[in-house]
């Protein structure tokens, strides 16, 4: 057990969280090509510790949300719903069908950073005649589109806010709305999730298993920032909001789409 990773991971946790967590971001997605590059954990064990992550990071900021009364409302329910179903079927495909990442880091800087560029500059120069403001896309539309993002994050374990977060909010509903809904589907699917690929683990002799020290350690860290950075959102304004989540979408496609062609 090495306890230097293990404060590395912690800190590592910390920090994403956050810078995440205001946008309703669980920082798994970032957290991932740490993983990788940082800690070397093997593939598909990446998967599944990204998973712990979120269960243990998810409930410091969704502690926070609902103190302030923020998980209450359909929203909630249909992001959760539509992606319990989707992390089961993409854990299995993960295990059986896709090894690699390469082909996921390809997928996500294509989709990622055309949505981040997009959001930061409508943010920055609004069109002249604005709509006026709605609730979103239709609720078969957002369970439709929960229902597939539970499907990536089973695959590569990553947060569904930072997929999520970006498509609704670009759709014109506010930060202050997505992020709650987000985390809390982000933490019931890696609790399915990671309880989906514990009984897969014993069914095959792969790197199945996730790496519990980091998990756990990256997960404490991460619980400790995502309920400072749910409690800093108040204190933010929604351009800010809406900027900090174009950018962080862009930057995950830009680092994605360097080490997919690396």
């Amino acid at each position: 057990m090495d306890w230097g990773v293990g404060l590395a991971g912690l800190a590592a946790g910390l920090l994403i969280a956050v810078f995440t967590a205001p946008v309703g971001v669980s920082g798994a997605v970032f957290l991932l090509p740490v993983q990788l590059s940082v800690f070397a954990v093997p593939s598909p064990a990446v998967t599944p510790t990204n998973l712990l992550y979120n269960v243990v990071a998810g409930p410091g900021a969704l502690l926070r949300y609902r103190r302030t009364g923020a998980l209450h409302g359909p929203l909630v329910r249909r992001l959760v719903f539509g992606t319990l179903p989707g992390v089961i079927i993409g854990a299995v495909i993960r295990v059986f069908a896709i090894p690699g990442p390469a082909v996921f880091k390809g997928l996500v800087a294509v989709f990622l950073l055309p949505l981040g560029v997009w959001l930061i500059t409508r943010t920055l120069l609004p069109p002249r005649q604005p709509k006026p403001p709605g609730d979103g896309p239709s609720a078969r539309t957002v369970t439709g589109l929960a229902l597939a993002v539970g499907v990536v994050g089973g695959i590569y374990g990553i947060g569904g806010g930072s997929l999520l977060g970006p498509i609704l909010v670009g759709r014109g509903m506010p930060v202050a709305k997505v992020a709650p809904a987000a985390l809390a589907s982000t933490f019931a699917t890696s609790v399915v999730g990671a309880g989906t690929y514990a009984l897969l683990a014993l069914t095959d002799s792969g790197s199945i298993a996730p790496h519990w020290f980091l998990g756990l350690a990256c997960g404490l860290g991460g619980l400790i920032g995502g309920y400072l950075g749910a409690r800093l959102q108040p204190r933010l304004p929604e351009k800010a909001l809406r900027l900090l989540l174009g950018s962080l979408a862009a930057s995950v496609g830009a680092l994605y789409a360097v080490e997919s062609l690396g």
